[in-house]
């Protein structure tokens, strides 16, 4: 017997109530469909009475018992779905491409098409499903902090550790680790430059990602999408970082860029980019201002950055630093 009181109808006064479980029948759509629910029941005089706890237990037993059958995914499944990619209900519902709403009112015990019912089982059941989908669909969500903070949840279900992290994602760790006051543009610059003097030394290019000819420079378009939200502002980056992750080579083309390009502010490197081959000739007849998607191919990379080791007369990585003062001196 429950301690709280209710309205009773019949004896029109509040009372206590039982709760008794009774096999139920309920109709949606118009089809029939059984299921076991409640029923609250006055103490004093037996009449049924209204309790809403009760109601709505009725209405959610009726609704599991849709569900189940029509195979519709279940609303404790939905409910599990964020917090287990650690992802809010909107921005879930962007990554997806629903309305913004679409998901929360899943939540709040709409019931979804067919096909959207499928979608969320198997985002539910296959965490590298979901995977996919977060990166296929990334640009959708309004904040790159939403994609890193999904990212991680996800990598940790399906036990990926650094090692499977791209050459490109463990030089950012690396990059941001060491330069305190690294923005956006400037860390664009910063890969630009380390894929260029790279293939310079070594001959072959560090990074499988192409980069583009922007507006304000080349710009890895992932990478731009993933720290847009600092806009002008310094890119927040982990102290520790674990340089063993790069060969000898690597390391001193990673650490010559940092101590003689990173010195410099992204505008700066901007500039610097904008008066050499591979920027204009990729850019070709487009004005200044002209947005632009056009890869900068890898081959002009390479051909450009050999001639200016060559024209430096570089003989070991530090040998940059020549480079970046005459283009400085040059603008």
């Amino acid at each position: 017997m429950s301690e709280r009181k209710v309205f009773c109808e019949e004896c029109r006064n509040d009372v206590t109530f039982t709760i008794n479980e009774k096999k139920m029948e309920g109709t949606i759509k118009g089809e029939k469909y059984s299921y076991i629910g409640k029923e609250a029941h006055c103490v004093d005089c037996g009449s049924e009475i209204y309790v809403a706890e009760v109601n709505d237990f009725n209405l959610k037993a009726l609704y599991d018992a849709y569900r189940e059958k029509n195979n519709i995914v279940s609303l404790e499944v939905i409910l599990a779905i964020p917090e287990k990619y650690a992802i809010g209900k909107r921005p879930l519902s962007l990554l997806l491409g629903w309305g913004e709403q679409t998901f929360s009112r899943y939540c709040d015990g709409d019931m979804p098409t067919k096909q959207y019912s499928e979608i969320l089982q198997k985002l539910y059941d296959d965490p590298a499903y979901y995977a996919e989908m977060l990166e296929n669909n990334k640009e959708n969500l309004k904040t790159t902090a939403s994609y890193e903070k999904s990212k991680r949840a996800v990598n940790e279900l399906l036990g990926r550790t650094q090692n499977t992290k791209t050459k490109i994602d463990l030089a950012i760790e690396y990059l941001l680790s060491q330069c305190e006051d690294i923005t956006p543009l400037a860390l664009q610059k910063a890969l630009y430059y380390i894929q260029g003097f790279y293939y310079a030394f070594y001959k072959t290019f560090l990074f499988s990602e192409e980069c583009e000819a922007w507006v304000h420079g080349p710009v890895y378009r992932d990478i731009y999408f993933r720290y847009r939200d600092y806009r002008f502002d310094p890119i927040e980056g982990n102290e520790e970082f674990d340089d063993s992750v790069f060969s000898s080579p690597e390391k001193a083309i990673l650490d010559s860029v940092i101590k003689n390009i990173c010195c410099y502010s992204g505008k700066v490197l901007e500039g610097f980019t904008h008066s050499e081959t591979p920027w204009l000739s990729t850019r070709g007849e487009l004005s200044p201002t002209t947005a632009s998607d056009r890869t900068i191919e890898k081959e002009l990379i390479g051909t450009y950055f050999s001639a200016v080791k060559e024209k430096y007369n570089m003989i070991n990585t530090n040998d940059i630093k020549g480079y970046a003062q005459k283009m400085f001196e040059q603008m």
